[in-house]
């Protein structure tokens, strides 16, 4: 049987966070954390998994630096830190949780050995088909 983390690799423990609304955009759409760390240009699991690192104070103000950047949503020009102390609040507890900090750890880091093994499956696909080529062009007779 399939591990269960096959089809969503991330931290379950991010989900409350992540998928919090930190307001309305312009156009009244609720804008996520998770939304708001994309179009930041930030991978919202990674810096989440950072954010919980970080410990809770350190995370709040991490959290408003990104807040008062975010231009989509006006209400956060003058409120981003109430609203950052607010999300700062739906963090796991990294202290709390072996497993978490390890889960953390390894959307932080990235997942070892992922790349290499990417890198092996293109390869051996670049074989096959340069055996494909080659073989399908025959002697010609």
């Amino acid at each position: 049987m399939a591990e269960p983390r096959v089809l969503n690799p991330h931290p379950p423990e991010f989900e409350r966070f992540l998928y919090a609304s930190v307001g309305e955009d312009r156009n009244g759409y609720v804008v996520t954390v998770l939304s708001t760390l994309a179009r930041l240009g930030l991978d919202p699991w990674k810096e989440t998994a950072e954010l919980v690192t970080l410990g809770r104070d350190a995370a709040r103000a991490r959290l408003g630096t990104l807040l008062a950047r975010f231009r989509d949503v006006p209400a956060l020009a003058s409120d981003h830190r109430r609203v950052a102390r607010d999300l700062s609040q739906l963090l796991p507890e990294g202290q709390t949780s072996g497993s978490l900090k390890r889960a953390a750890s390894t959307v932080a880091g990235g997942r070892p050995g992922t790349s290499g093994a990417i890198w092996a499956v293109l390869a051996i696909i670049l074989i096959l088909f340069q055996m494909f080529m080659v073989g399908g062009s025959g002697s010609g007779e």
